[in-house]
């Protein structure tokens, strides 16, 4: 999800819920009347909405951005990398910070923050599913015979 899109949900769901906490305060009793439920049910309410908006909201984008950490610090010289801004290219070095890339046919050195990496796809990794993809016709072929 684009971050516009997650901050459209996120203001979404912080209007539901403080239109619920307006619902629930104004059912509650003026001062002097006596409350006839015990006021379990509220409490009970509102920690629903909590644990909603922790599951929903919270805990996805945690994971993401910990993904992200992990790749942005696992990028080794040789990776394929794909920018926010949409340069793709092949790592060539990579420094506390800074990440130097080649790009396009004329080999263009780039630096860019870490921060800036969007995806990776290692030469290595297209490497093994090649091989698996043959195995799986030859195997194929195997059966059909």
């Amino acid at each position: 999800m684009k971050k516009s899109g997650l901050t459209a949900v996120f203001s979404l769901a912080l209007t539901a819920v403080m239109a619920s906490l307006m619902s629930v305060f104004a059912m509650m009793p003026a001062n002097g009347e006596e409350n006839q439920g015990g006021g379990y049910g509220i409490w009970i309410w509102l920690i629903v909405m909590a644990l909603m908006f922790y599951f929903l909201l919270i805990r996805p984008q945690k994971k993401k951005e910990k993904a992200d950490r992990i790749l942005r610090n696992n990028l080794q010289p040789g990776d394929e990398i794909v920018t926010i801004g949409g340069f793709t290219g092949r790592v060539l070095s990579v420094k506390d910070d800074d990440i130097v890339f080649e790009t396009g046919a004329a080999k263009t050195k780039l630096t860019v923050k870490k921060w800036a990496i969007q995806s990776r796809t290692s030469p290595e990794q297209e490497v093994k599913e090649e091989p698996a993809a043959e195995e799986k016709t030859e195997a194929e072929e195997t059966k059909a015979e």
